[in-house]
């Protein structure tokens, strides 16, 4: 008799450890499953930063590719006497040629007027993680123009703005310099 209980048990313990390993296996599948889908959707999100084909000989990409890298660069422009400064989606970095372009703030700045640094942010994703970032940009303006030699009493930070204009997000993704009479 103790024969037959002895097997009962080490059925039951095999089919106990065959039930664990197959449990293990499939929360396996679905935990990859899962982290693939979600670092997907990140890197969707999360655009690469912009290279040169030609520095990387790397084929160049195909035209709607380098629209979209460029339409997501960071830039500078200066239109009518305001620089613009545009950024990379998520990022609070300036683009090449900042200092150059703040050189008339400078000097208006020098002749006693003051610099008004303005940030924008688009109206996708979550606003308050947006305004945050819009008001980490303008620091990063406002840092430029101190190194520049711009006096902080100088400098005057508005609130951050939400565009809800119709243009694209990259052109809401900006922080302006003006002047004004001080």
């Amino acid at each position: 008799m103790s024969g037959s209980s002895d097997n009962d048990s080490q059925e039951r313990f095999a089919l106990g450890f065959l039930f664990i390993l197959i449990a293990l296996v499939i929360s396996t599948a679905v935990g990859t499953v899962v982290v693939k889908r979600l670092g997907a959707a990140s890197a969707s999100k999360a655009a690469p930063a912009p290279t040169t084909a030609l520095a990387n000989n790397a084929p160049a990409a195909p035209a709607a590719d380098t629209a979209a890298a460029a339409a997501d660069a960071a830039s500078v422009r200066v239109d009518n006497g305001v620089v613009k400064f545009y950024f990379a989606s998520a990022k609070a970095e300036l683009a090449a040629g900042a200092n150059e372009a703040l050189a008339d703030v400078v000097k208006g700045v020098a002749e006693g007027k003051k610099a008004v640094v303005s940030g924008f942010h688009d109206a996708t994703g979550d606003a308050a993680a947006n305004a945050e970032l819009a008001k980490q940009r303008a620091y990063a303006v406002r840092d430029a123009l101190k190194r520049l030699g711009v006096a902080e009493d100088k400098i005057e930070l508005k609130k951050p703005e939400e565009t809800t204009a119709s243009g694209n997000n990259s052109e809401a993704r900006r922080v302006e310099v003006t002047l004004a009479a001080n």
